[in-house]
């Protein structure tokens, strides 16, 4: 359910951000004609991204020195305050109210970032070898859910409000009535039901097994806790194929960024960290832009009222989420214990370059012709975002590392996938505003910076195809002590920290 918060969070701001828009920057003459200014609307998307960055960074430190399970508990508590602060951002000039809608993004985003590794963290360690995959990616799927719970949660809002501005007459007189700057102050407090719960759900389990046996070295704590969450007698605990006594990981310590870190986990590093960096420019700025990309296929006009916009921009999204984005996901969690972690990531990145090439090189066809061609490829794309790199890189890190730095490796990884979300969302926002750039002499002028990002996602992707195949290692049915001590070596020097 944390993940599920997360999506619903982020992911319901597509269809506000056209409604605040209507609100705050109205046409004077064309009530379809209306956008919030380039730097605002990437203020509001940067804002929660940057706050995630940080807040993986803080809390998957914080996971690994205090613990997971309280850390993640205080994460959460941020999503919930920030949920709600996001709802008062009630000022009396439109520079405050989104002023101070962005401050309260960021603290959201924090605890969204927070619960990133986290998240991942406690589900790796509660895990079995040969199901650990499928476990991880099916509970990393309810972000799938929260994308549509977003959606849906907006068109049953906008209902509500839309059929209460009739009833007062407010919708007749005016596109945007007064209700409608309370619509997505709702929309944006609602996230703060499914965090709560999942506070609560939480903080009935302990910490988990591995965290108390190897970090906090209470292998009695740890025993006992796993006989209550498991309600199995230990002996019945245990895996599948039980290390002996030379394969367990050394006892030994040394810093993050050490020499030794840097010899035995610096590749895994840099690979989590890479791909996850290069899918963020390419899923994000597809995920956060998809009103605007499909902009030709919602039939606005200046009868289209507010409410009705944001309900056809929430009705896209959960189109998509529906037909691809959930459904790549239990592809996922089908294959990924048979196929393998690196296979999965390989063919994701690979079909998503193709399929942005698709999308860019007939660009000037596919608007012109407003063709069903464009809408397939793209839902494709979010198809083979989550059976393949979305999902995959949110599981390796959590896979790789040792337990006292596991939270902090994957930290790491995932506020590099954000920096990469923002640059992006700052390109794919660029290039859709010079898109109103026309040339007489170049009738396709105004086509040509959207053309040329999607030809770039393509080989951004592409590129991902190379590091992937290059650098990152398969863990497909290892334990987690068993991938650590594989990367350990006779010859460690003395841990020197940079």
């Amino acid at each position: 359910m944390g993940l599920f918060s997360d999506a619903y969070s982020l992911f319901c701001i597509p269809p506000i951000t056209n409604m605040l828009g209507r609100i705050y920057y109205p046409h004077p003459h064309h009530s379809s004609q209306h956008h919030l200014p380039t730097n605002i609307s990437l203020a509001m998307i940067a804002a929660s991204l940057l706050g995630a960055a940080a807040g993986q960074l803080v809390f998957g430190c914080l996971g690994d020195r205090m613990g997971r399970r309280g850390v993640y508990g205080l994460s959460l508590l941020i999503m919930v305050a920030g949920s709600l602060a996001c709802g008062f951002s009630a000022c009396t000039t439109r520079g405050c109210v989104l002023g101070s809608l962005a401050v309260f993004r960021f603290a959201l985003g924090v605890g969204i970032g927070g619960d990133y590794p986290l998240s991942a963290t406690i589900m790796s360690e509660f895990a079995n070898r040969n199901t650990r995959g499928a476990f991880i990616a099916g509970v990393f799927s309810m972000q799938g859910f929260g994308i549509l719970a977003s959606s849906m949660v907006t068109v049953v809002v906008c209902k509500i409000f839309a059929v209460g501005s009739r009833a007062g007459g407010g919708l007749s007189d005016q596109h945007t009535p007064a209700g409608a700057d309370v619509a997505w102050r709702v929309i944006l407090m609602l996230g703060a039901v499914p965090a709560a719960l999942t506070y609560y759900w939480r903080m009935l389990m302990p910490e988990t097994a591995r965290y108390t046996a190897l970090v906090e070295n209470n292998v009695l704590q740890a025993a006992r806790d796993m006989e209550k969450i498991l309600d199995l007698p230990l002996s019945q605990i245990q895996e599948d194929k039980p290390l002996d006594d030379d394969e367990y990981p050394s006892s030994s310590t040394f810093p993050l960024l050490s020499t030794r870190f840097l010899r035995r986990h610096g590749v895994e590093l840099f690979s989590c960290a890479a791909t996850w960096f290069l899918l963020d420019v390419a899923f994000y700025s597809s995920n956060l832009f998809q009103s605007q990309i499909y902009q030709q296929y919602l039939t606005l006009d200046d009868s289209t009222d507010v409410y009705e916009e944001a309900i056809k921009v929430a009705g896209l999204q959960a189109l998509i989420a529906i037909s691809a984005t959930i459904p790549g996901y239990y592809f996922t969690v089908f294959f990924i214990d048979r196929v393998g972690r690196r296979k999965i990531q390989l063919m994701g990145f690979t079909l998503m370059g193709f399929l942005y090439l698709g999308l860019g090189i007939p660009y000037f066809f596919w608007r012109k012709h407003k063709h069903a061609g464009f809408i397939i490829l793209y839902g494709l794309t979010f198809f083979f975002a989550n059976f393949g790199p979305n999902t995959t890189t949110f599981i390796v890190p959590a896979e790789l590392f040792p337990a006292r730095l596991r939270s902090t490796c994957h930290g790491i990884s995932g506020a590099t996938g954000k920096i990469g979300a923002v640059v992006g969302a700052v390109g794919i926002q660029r290039a859709w505003g010079s898109s109103g750039e026309y040339n007489e002499g170049d009738p396709d002028s105004k086509l040509k910076p959207m053309r040329a990002a999607l030809v770039v996602l393509g080989a951004v992707c592409f590129l991902g195809t190379v590091v992937t195949y290059a650098f990152t290692p398969e863990t497909m049915r290892r334990s987690l002590e068993e991938n650590e001590k594989e990367r350990e070596t006779e010859s460690d020097g003395p841990a020197v920290a940079l």
